[in-house]
């Protein structure tokens, strides 16, 4: 509700209702005065924030002290005291890949800025080469890189060596370009020719590790692409843990599709927040080397588990047993679901890159 002033004429802007009281009878709209001072507006915001972080914490209390409690409520229809799911997901998902992505640096070898390999990562590589050249034996290129890795007289690093090493392959055969690769497939039969999906996962290769002559950036700019994905991902699984909940809980019909999707925002939401909470715990531990802050994320990674069984308990009104079963359903569909989108957004990155 605003703190203008109630307006004397009683048709409402936007219908043209009469209306009886502050609000509207038909649209909702609040009969107010139009025309706001600006110390009216700025009150008006600064009360919008303090309600939300009202809303906010009070909510938030209730989903970590009482498992399923605030979902629960907002499906029986007790919803002003509690934040809305969706406003809620929004801000604590942007929150923390807002502290996801500025806490963690996910290059590979980001230490290391020279590339110069040590003796551990030597032979790391020759017996990834040796693998290399059972496949292509003779190859100018991979004995070159061979005998660099070899003679621990001279530095090796990865600008030196086999561009390939870390490439994105989805064949077996090496192909220069596009062209080439189109003309050795119109050579084959109709019946050897790549399908359509690798045809184009190929080509899109070829084209990566053609423009990243070196392949350790190559593999961060892939990373960085892919993570910057996860929060499409994680609202994309959504609606399918809302389905799988809905299958398994298909003979009781008073829960609706609506009702399984809500209790996931709210179970989204925990997971977001203890996320944070294991961040700030790992980044305690790393900076005083306090083994109890190693022993809290470890607690509070195994309280995830615990917490969706009783939050399941809560919310549906099961058995022990019975909510034991479709808990570990649940965690089997969900990674597989999981393992799919992951899956396919990582082939959706190779396409961005």
């Amino acid at each position: 509700m605003s703190h203008q002033p109630e307006r004397k004429e009683k048709n409402c802007l936007n219908c043209g209702t009469q209306v009886h009281g502050r609000f509207c009878h038909v649209c909702g709209q609040e009969n107010v005065v139009t025309h706001q001072k600006f110390w009216s507006l700025a009150k008006h915001f600064i009360f919008d924030i303090l309600h939300f972080d009202g809303k906010f914490f009070h909510t938030l209390l209730f989903i970590f002290t009482r498992p399923g409690f605030v979902a629960k409520q907002y499906v029986q229809g007790k919803r002003i005291s509690y934040l809305d799911p969706i406003r809620m997901y929004l801000f604590t998902s942007a929150l923390f890949f807002l502290v996801f992505f500025s806490a963690k640096a996910f290059r590979i070898n980001p230490e290391n800025k020279s590339g110069r390999l040590s003796g551990e990562d030597r032979q790391e590589m020759i017996a990834a080469f040796q693998k290399k050249l059972a496949k292509h034996p003779g190859d100018p290129v991979l004995l070159k890189s061979m005998a660099m890795l070899q003679d621990t007289t001279i530095a090796v690093n990865l600008d030196s060596l086999d561009r390939d090493q870390n490439a994105i392959d989805f064949t077996d055969r090496k192909y220069t370009s596009v062209v080439a690769y189109d003309s050795i497939q119109a050579t084959l039969a109709k019946g050897q020719r790549d399908g359509w999906m690798k045809r184009s996962l190929v080509k899109q290769a070829i084209k990566v590790n053609g423009k990243y002559g070196n392949g350790t950036e190559m593999v961060n700019v892939y990373i960085e692409t892919f993570l910057h994905k996860l929060p499409y991902l994680l609202f994309l699984s959504l609606p399918f843990f809302a389905l799988i909940l809905k299958l398994l809980y298909s003979r009781r019909k008073n829960f609706y599709y609506s009702d399984h999707a809500v209790f996931t925002l709210y179970h989204y939401i925990f997971s977001f927040i203890l996320l944070l909470l294991v961040f700030g715990s790992s980044r305690l531990q790393e900076w005083s080397h306090w083994s109890v802050f190693g022993w809290l994320t470890s607690a509070l990674l195994l309280a995830w588990p615990v917490y969706l069984f009783l939050e399941m308990r809560r919310f549906y009104q099961q058995g022990r047993a019975r909510t034991l079963g479709k808990f570990l359903l649940l965690n089997i569909a969900g990674s597989i679901i999981l393992v799919l989108l992951f899956i396919i957004f990582l082939v959706l990155s190779i396409f961005q890159l």
